[in-house]
């Protein structure tokens, strides 16, 4: 799959801007702040109904807009469509396919994108939340059905705490809270549903992350994956995200059934602590995904170098795995400042390793930090400007 062109409107610091792009790599050069990042950030959002940079919609909205449109023609093999959302601050999105009205939450059916940017670091070095978010992303791109599975979930975990909640301000033991059972019901069978998936996305990727791992470093490290799941937990944690302990470790797939069994025992083992927090206490809003590299937990011991790489590893692995089930053909991939970070040995690493995709989009500030073989087509942009052909 490929975008040959993009159109925005009231995008960030766009009032419109029209970009063309060619099959292979595709280099956005400017100074900082000029705009590049708003480019490839409209186009990440097309596929994930995301921003990897902010977590409101209405802030890619141009200042004193209503509304803001993002509109890509995308091609694979002979079938071009037209994917367009429009972001709006006061009301839904919606978002259109061929000009025909679609549910906004099925876009990401027809686009498929991995976008690597700096906020990614947060993947090795942050809170649990931000691989989570990782995980659930890949997930929706594969299946798409999937988003609706997470969105029931989050929406039975709200009803969920604020009955918990209800019961810690007046008092209510247990025993006098038959509805907490029906919602144990949902959050269970729900729950157990994105689990599964999870481990099984887990598991593809552990190879994927392994090699791309030595690919861009060039040397034998061991890069490694395993989750933490609440449910198979008997710690007690005080925190609002899970605090992962050797107890709740797995590297395996969960099946759905599994999962159940052991979601069922831990709510029964933390209810007294649920009401008494008024929070739900275990389930996949509080797994996480353990990285490691060399048996070492990355997060505490990999250096700034060795995490950039291990993050930039987890997006090459995810575009590894999209590729290769995939009917549309390859996933676009794109890489917003990322070789500023990287010196000459591991750009040339990651030029080869990206070279043989149907399309890279590179943004960079100094033209000379990426290597030549990914500078085939270039776009300078200025103050919110795609510059012209020879303008300078």
């Amino acid at each position: 799959m490929r975008v040959t062109h993009l159109s925005l409107a009231d995008f960030r610091n766009y009032e419109s801007a029209e970009l063309d792009l060619s099959p292979g790599a595709n280099l956005l050069v400017g100074s900082n702040g000029q705009g590049k990042t708003n480019l490839v950030e409209a186009l990440g959002y097309l596929s994930t109904l995301g921003s990897h940079r902010v977590s409101v919609d209405h802030a890619m909205i141009r200042a004193g807009q209503g509304a803001a449109i993002v509109r890509a023609r995308l091609e694979h093999g002979e079938r071009s469509i037209l994917a367009e959302v429009q972001i709006n601050r006061s009301s839904a999105n919606r978002a259109q396919i061929n000009r025909g009205a679609i549910k906004t939450r099925e876009l990401p059916r027809y686009f498929s994108s991995v976008l690597f940017a700096p906020e990614d670091l947060a993947l090795v070095r942050g809170e649990p939340s931000g691989r989570r978010k990782f995980l659930d992303e890949l997930l929706v791109l594969r299946s798409p059905r999937l988003s609706g599975v997470i969105a029931d979930y989050e929406r039975v975990l709200k009803q969920r705490n604020s009955l918990l909640k209800s019961a810690r301000v007046s008092g209510v033991r247990s025993s006098g809270l038959s509805t907490l059972e029906i919602w144990d019901d949902r959050l269970v069978v729900i729950g157990s549903q994105i689990i599964e998936a999870r481990t099984a996305l887990v598991a593809e990727l552990l190879p994927e992350v392994d090699a791309a791992y030595t690919a861009i470093a060039g040397q034998m490290h061991s890069a490694a994956l395993t989750n933490s799941l609440s449910v198979l937990s008997t710690s007690v944690d005080n925190d609002d995200d899970v605090d992962a302990t050797s107890e709740s470790y797995t590297g395996g797939i969960v099946s759905a059934e599994v999962a159940e069994r052991h979601f069922r025992s831990a709510l029964e083992r933390r209810r007294r602590d649920e009401l008494l927090r008024g929070i739900t206490l275990v389930g996949p809003h509080r797994d996480d995904l353990v990285l490691t590299l060399n048996g070492l937990p990355a997060r505490g011991y990999a250096s700034h170098g060795e995490s950039w790489s291990f993050a930039l590893s987890l997006k090459l692995a995810s575009a590894a795995v999209l590729r290769r089930e995939s009917t549309t053909g390859d996933p676009v991939l794109i890489l917003d400042d990322v070789f500023a970070e990287l010196d000459d040995s591991r750009r040339g690493r990651l030029a080869a390793a990206v070279a043989d995709y149907e399309q890279v989009i590179i943004t960079a500030a100094v033209f000379d930090d990426v290597p030549p073989a990914l500078a085939g087509h270039v776009v300078r942009i200025r103050a919110g400007r795609i510059l012209e052909e020879g303008e300078e």
